[in-house]
């Protein structure tokens, strides 16, 4: 079965999607009623079909890939403001970086050493690597034909300019010269290649430039090849003072004027060519738990090798001529296969800066102001509201600033006694961490749980480690096996003569910047038995015993797996006995087999399963007689979708759980992981409302198809446009 995965135009309808009636609700064999036909037993099924065949399933790394694809297709959409349109082909770019950094680079280590394996879709390390490759190369020349030939031109029009070599006036030009020499040429050491001048060692994903010279220099050696490294403290894109540029936004970029002046830094040689590449290398940490003593000390260490990992894939200017292209492919041990010719800069990610030297906002976005849920506009204090009833707030929709005023009421009321509390991304002055350093100050009992290895953050969560340490609080790093992944928090109060638990729970990062751009559920609450589980997975966290049962938690690496499946199973149990059964499952990515095979018997009995997963997905949706009953959605558009969401219809005796969890293998067996019920009736009606509303969005949909191909959900003639993250703007933000 081809699992190359190719996208497909995003122009289809509805009908096509099997989407009827402006309902957008999939039409599926299911038994909805109280007294339906009875679906097929476990038993029958399994003597049937054998689920675990390859054909089932489809690859994670090219399901990764497709995700990303559907990110470049937002640069397209014209119902984005064009700036948002750039922002999303450049997060296109940093998306691939960090696929080839991580993905592909542990592919390749498991080639060099010998131990390749597949996944459950069969396919082997070699021939996954030559697949990639074949996806990459058509959607990174794609992504430079959108940029050239759509983006750019649409810029231009709303003049904001990128001013190439050839179009530089003379005003221009002499700037430039004097920019150069006064900027950029002060910090370059540009290396000759001989002898005693080795090719140098390069930094992961900088950008650089192999110049071809001819002549002899002031020793007498001949000219041949030279490499210039672009300092990292230089700009790469800097704006054009405006009494020398045409009306707007002028700009030039730091490879043009490097190219433009290369002779100087070789003075009395003739520079042939000039020409910029950059290399992807493996940024992978490797930790082995059982030879580490210290493990801030282990990662402080291998943060210096992450920019010096192995050579995965090399990008080079279009124009550089092919013997060069062999000496860098020779050089860092590449082939064509992992060789990218591109049509611009080669570092576009960079780009990014322009959003800091843009004043267009008819270009972005309007704002809004994230609204305050009512609970919480009296102006009282956050630990009496919590004592009425549970809070459930939707970021970044609603405003995650009551997260933080909880911290900061708890670290000044005197009746607090401790506080706790998980960090897996957080800046070092956010004003989570200052209210946690204001809390120890004032003598409460600080303790929290960093997971320094939460993936390019490691230095940030070492930074803000020591501040906490040397503001008194106590900090763990959770187990060396197991990433602290859970997003929570408890506080410890007297009230009288009793002891009160708090606790908050969420699907997202303590993060202020990140909760204006990630959808995420946060619970406030002061549920006893909810907090009791919380307070027991600190106490599994600091201290060491054996497992603690929860009442209301499920946590992995315990039970959440195995509770995931039994629930699963339940459904399939109630449908073939004729009673309704649904899930409805929202999550960022689907890969663990036993959760998929699970499904997959529920479809067959006769469960409907409406799945909304974000990024990777391998389960293949609308085979015959194993998922016709499963639809998969993936919705990108303004917001990254971050929400984990798990809900059973159980027969009417409906449940909710909000997670930290993804339905992977590392989130269900090697992280601390927390998924949690949403007990009020109130609020999960309104989760499952909001579940609701993403299946009826017909803007910024795509559907998994049974090739593994997603295509994208258009407004049916005569239906209303229905797109879930601006319905859920307008019903809890403030215009």
């Amino acid at each position: 079965m081809d699992q190359t995965n190719q996208t497909t135009s995003p122009e289809i309808s509805q009908e096509d999607t099997g989407l009827q009636d402006g309902a957008a609700r999939p039409i599926l064999r299911v038994n909805r009623s109280d007294s339906g036909t009875r679906g097929k037993t476990a038993s029958e099924l399994d003597s049937e079909i054998n689920l675990d065949s390859p054909e089932l399933y489809i690859n994670r790394e090219l399901s990764h890939l497709q995700f990303n694809i559907r990110v470049l297709e937002q640069a397209l959409d014209v119902s984005h403001p064009l700036l948002n349109r750039l922002i999303f082909l450049l997060i296109f770019s940093s998306n691939l970086d960090e696929f080839f950094e991580i993905r592909v680079a542990g592919l390749k280590r498991q080639i060099a050493f010998s131990r390749e394996t597949s996944d459950i879709d069969g396919l082997m390390p070699q021939e996954l690597l030559r697949r990639i490759s074949d996806i990459c190369h058509v959607e990174i020349e794609r992504q430079y034909r959108i940029l050239n030939d759509v983006l750019i031109p649409a810029l231009e029009e709303e003049n904001i300019r990128f001013l190439r070599r050839q179009n530089w006036s003379k005003e221009q030009s002499d700037w430039v010269f004097d920019y150069f020499r006064d900027q950029i040429q002060p910090v370059i050491s540009p290396i000759g290649l001989d002898p005693s001048h080795p090719f140098p060692r390069l930094v992961n994903k900088s950008l650089n430039f192999i110049v071809s010279l001819e002549g002899k220099d002031a020793f007498g050696r001949e000219g041949g090849l030279a490499i210039i490294p672009a300092p990292r403290s230089l700009p790469r894109l800097i704006r054009v003072p405006d009494e020398i540029s045409d009306v707007g936004d002028n700009f030039v970029f730091l490879s043009s004027m490097i190219h433009a002046h290369a002779d100087k830094l070789f003075p009395g040689m003739q520079v042939k060519g000039c020409y910029q590449f950059r290399l992807t290398r493996n940024a992978d940490l490797i930790v082995d738990p059982e030879e580490v003593s210290d493990l801030a000390s282990a990662l402080r260490g291998e943060l210096l090798s992450r920019r010096y990992g192995d050579a995965v894939r090399l990008e080079v200017v279009d124009t550089c001529p092919q013997e060069l292209i062999d000496v860098l492919l020779k050089q860092f041990n590449l082939t064509d296969q992992e060789l990218y010719k591109v049509e611009g800069p080669v570092n576009l990610n960079r780009l990014m800066a322009v959003m800091g030297e843009l004043n267009r906002p008819n270009l972005l976005y309007p704002p809004f102001t994230p609204g305050t849920s009512k609970p919480l506009r009296r102006g009282n204090s956050i630990f009496e509201a919590m004592q009425q009833n549970d809070i459930l707030l939707q970021h970044p929709f609603e405003s995650f600033t009551p997260i933080e005023d909880l911290l900061r009421e708890a670290a000044r009321d005197p009746q607090v006694l401790a506080i706790k509390q998980t960090l897996y991304r957080t800046g070092a002055d956010s004003e989570i961490v200052n209210a946690l350093v204001e809390a120890a100050r004032n003598n409460k009992e600080v303790t929290v749980v960093i997971e320094l290895r939460a993936r390019f953050d490691e230095a940030d969560n070492l930074q803000l480690a020591s501040r906490l340490q040397e503001a008194g609080a106590v900090v763990i790093y959770g187990v060396v096996a197991y990433k602290t992944h859970a997003k929570m928090m408890h506080i410890v109060r007297r009230e009288g003569t009793k002891i009160r638990y708090y606790a908050h729970l969420g699907t997202g990062n303590y993060h202020a910047k990140t909760a204006k751009l990630y959808t995420d559920y946060s619970l406030l609450t002061s549920d006893p038995a909810l907090c009791e589980d919380v307070h027991k997975v600190f106490m599994q966290l600091s201290g060491m015993g054996k497992t603690l049962n929860m009442k209301q938690l499920l946590h992995a690496p315990f039970t959440l797996h195995k509770s995931l499946i039994e629930k699963i199973e339940r459904e399939a149990e109630l449908a073939a006995k004729g009673k309704p059964a649904r899930l409805i499952f929202k999550c960022n990515s689907l890969t663990e087999p036993k959760i998929i095979k699970a499904l997959y018997k529920a479809s067959q009995a006769g469960v409907e399963v409406n799945l909304i997963v974000r990024g990777m997905c391998c389960l293949r949706a609308g085979v015959k007689d194993v998922s016709e009953n499963i639809t998969v959605r993936s919705v990108v558009g303004r917001f990254l979708e971050h929400t984990r969401v798990y809900y059973f219809q159980n027969g009417g005796n409906e449940e909710i759980y909000c997670a930290s969890a993804d339905l992977m293998e590392r989130n269900l067996f090697k992280r601390v992981e927390t998924c949690f019920p949403i007990n009020a009736k109130k609020l999960a009606q309104r989760v499952k409302n909001d579940l609701e509303t993403y299946l009826l969005d017909n803007c910024q949909s795509w559907v998994l198809q049974t090739d593994g191909s997603y295509s994208a959900v258009t407004q049916a003639e005569g239906t209303d446009e229905v797109s879930a993250q601006e319905t859920l703007l307008d019903a809890y933000a403030q215009r």
